[in-house]
């Protein structure tokens, strides 16, 4: 991991008026209106998102460092609670002042008793009781979800999933996960694992998955899995093995750069990875049938040319009809500030919303 943590990075150019405290979380601005302000935590496998923000979607504060790793879950969640109190006295807040934390996690959770299950990109976490920790620690009503779940809930509230009714969010970063907002609601299932899409075999007995399993969307189509496949492959005079610097260097962005510039090699991969996640939209579509299905991260850089209009048409020749011309497919809308509003919408939870 590396040594130091990044400048706050800001994702959004809209800073609030000064805030006055009142009782119980809220604030009031100059102009005079009262607001609730929710302290937002996205844990990823590789980097965190922190994000101060109100139940209307308008992130007030944000920034992102590197997810501690140390092998001890509870040290790590002590780096969190002093970045997070670090960005809240940058804004002139305390901990206090928070009506609500949201924290949006890569595992499947026990909800009841707040414990996160098996995570496979922080093996350490098992078995963490994240909630308590975390209500211990800050002293505030503590929320936490799923991460494809929170996501799901943001792009559905704040992004591209508003004026949807049914509607399957895929998060394809590091891994690949999935969220169901089905007739308006979020669908959980058992340990909340409902809409594991990263997870929906697409070879028998193929490439192995961080999950323990085989053949899965993820190990074709999530980040780390395809960074592995082209330090193994990308040839060296290919120009994603110039845009990387070297061949073992190659990350999937790197593919996309040189996509656009023609690279045959980078052309092939997006094939590849278009086919793949063409296979796994399909069997969405014949399961639960969504009006809209929106991709983040990893297609949304890619863009139209490269991975939505070749996504769709493939996807078009492997469902009726009927599916096809109902079914959008579409980039998410939130871009950067998914992750902080993921956390904030689930701190919306913390205090009794439904979610």
């Amino acid at each position: 991991m590396q040594e130091g943590a990044p400048a706050p990075e800001s994702l959004s150019d809209f800073r609030p008026p000064a805030l006055e405290p009142r009782v119980g979380g809220s604030y009031v601005a100059h102009e005079g209106f009262a607001i609730a302000l929710y302290l937002g935590i996205d844990i990823g496998g590789t980097k965190t998102a922190l994000g101060l923000g109100d139940g209307e979607g308008a992130i007030h504060a944000a920034e992102r460092m590197p997810t501690p790793l140390s092998g001890d879950a509870r040290a790590d969640l002590r780096v969190i609670v002093e970045r997070c109190r670090a960005l809240l006295a940058a804004n002139g807040l305390r901990v206090e002042q928070v009506t609500g934390v949201g924290v949006s996690l890569p595992s499947p959770l026990d909800r009841e008793r707040g414990v996160v299950l098996n995570p496979p990109n922080l093996p350490s976490w098992h078995g963490t009781p994240v909630r308590g920790l975390l209500a211990d620690a800050l002293g505030r009503p503590v929320a936490i979800e799923n991460d494809a779940n929170a996501a799901a809930l943001a792009e559905f509230r704040y992004g591209a999933g508003r004026g949807s009714r049914d509607m399957v969010f895929l998060t394809m970063s590091t891994g690949v996960g999935g969220g169901l907002v089905l007739g308006g609601r979020l669908v959980r299932g058992v340990a909340s694992s409902a809409g594991e899409v990263g997870h929906i075999p697409v070879e028998w007995e193929g490439e192995p998955c961080s999950c323990g399993l085989r053949g899965c969307l993820e190990a074709y189509t999530g980040g780390a899995a395809w960074t592995r496949r082209l330090a193994r492959l990308t040839p060296p005079d290919s120009a994603v093995a110039r845009h990387a610097g070297a061949p073992a260097r190659a990350r999937p962005e790197h593919v996309v750069a040189a996509a656009r510039e023609g690279d045959a090699f980078a052309l092939a991969e997006l094939a590849r990875y278009n086919d793949y996640l063409a296979r796994g939209l399909v069997a969405i579509a014949f399961t639960v049938a969504p009006d809209r299905i929106v991709l983040g991260t990893i297609p949304t850089a890619a863009g139209e040319a490269l991975v939505f209009a070749p996504l769709r048409e493939r996807f078009r020749r492997h469902v009726w009809p009927f599916l096809a011309e109902r079914i959008e497919i579409v980039p998410s809308g939130l871009g950067k500030s998914l992750a902080a509003h993921a956390g904030i919408v689930v701190a919306l939870g913390a205090t009794g919303a439904e979610l």
